[in-house]
């Protein structure tokens, strides 16, 4: 990656960035099927698109979680909001030799997630709410169940609107942190340029400055998924270039693809 000036906000700065893309680096692991349309996007533009998580899951102790003092079987009903959440969850399960009871409840954010509960449950056999996609759809579902006793495994970096929600509202709930987000090793990246670095998370900013303390960004455009993470662009002092959801463009590769025909001259 280059190191030299940091170009600074403004419109004419934006303007003049506005330079052909011919390589992207994804901050997140590459697609496990051929279908990704990351890989559509590189065919169809010719453009590199190479992929290295910024941020990695490591798993709480059994210690650091009993210090917790988190009674698992005392909740009538969990809340996962990822795919790393469930694995963390029923993995300190498996080591406390602890089984879900059938009327155990499960409330997930999406219908990704709660497929993903398959891999340690019966699924067809258990209470599974789902959400569409986004927290505020899944608390709408959890509005009309407010008896229950809620446990909310999570990161150490979560975000607030569930925990607000269930204390705002008088739930009954427990969180417990399940596995922390630390930045990933990239040191084998360095003096690696790219004209694109698409980041999905504020953790992924965090981890850019924590392997590049003096890193610049110079020509690089900055692409970030969702409001928080286009927020903690800004606040490294970054140019954020392009931000995704757009109105037409509800994915990153929808938003990258927007900007690609715009700087290659081909809109």
């Amino acid at each position: 990656m280059e190191k030299t000036v940091t170009v600074s906000m403004g419109e004419d700065v934006i303007e003049n960035r506005m330079k052909k893309i011919e390589s992207i680096l994804v901050s997140q692991p590459k697609p496990s099927t051929e279908n990704s349309p990351y890989f559509d996007l590189a065919e169809k533009y010719g453009i590199k698109i190479d992929f290295r998580p910024f941020i990695q899951v490591d798993p709480v102790s059994i210690k650091e979680f009993r210090k917790q003092k988190v009674d698992i079987m005392a909740h009538t009903a969990i809340i996962f909001t990822s795919r790393n959440a469930v694995d963390h969850f029923f993995n300190i399960c498996k080591e406390l030799k602890l089984d879900m009871p059938p009327d155990m409840k499960y409330f997930c954010i999406s219908d990704q997630t709660s497929n993903y509960l398959q891999k340690y449950i019966v699924i067809r056999k258990r209470k599974i709410f789902t959400g569409h996609r986004t927290a505020t759809d899944l608390l709408e579902i959890l509005k009309k169940h407010k008896n229950e006793k809620y446990l909310f495994p999570c990161s150490d970096i979560r975000k607030n609107d569930i925990p607000e929600f269930l204390k705002s509202n008088g739930y009954q709930y427990n969180e417990a942190i399940i596995y922390r987000t630390v930045a990933a090793d990239l040191s084998d990246l360095d003096d690696v340029y790219y004209d694109i670095i698409a980041f999905f998370s504020p953790s992924g900013i965090n981890s850019l400055f924590v392997n590049f303390p003096d890193f610049k960004q110079n020509n690089t455009r900055i692409a970030a998924f969702g409001p928080t993470t286009a927020q903690a662009v800004k606040d490294h002092g970054l140019v954020l270039d392009i931000q995704a959801p757009l109105p037409d463009a509800p994915s990153m590769t929808g938003a990258l693809e927007y900007y690609i025909k715009k700087a290659n001259g081909l809109s």
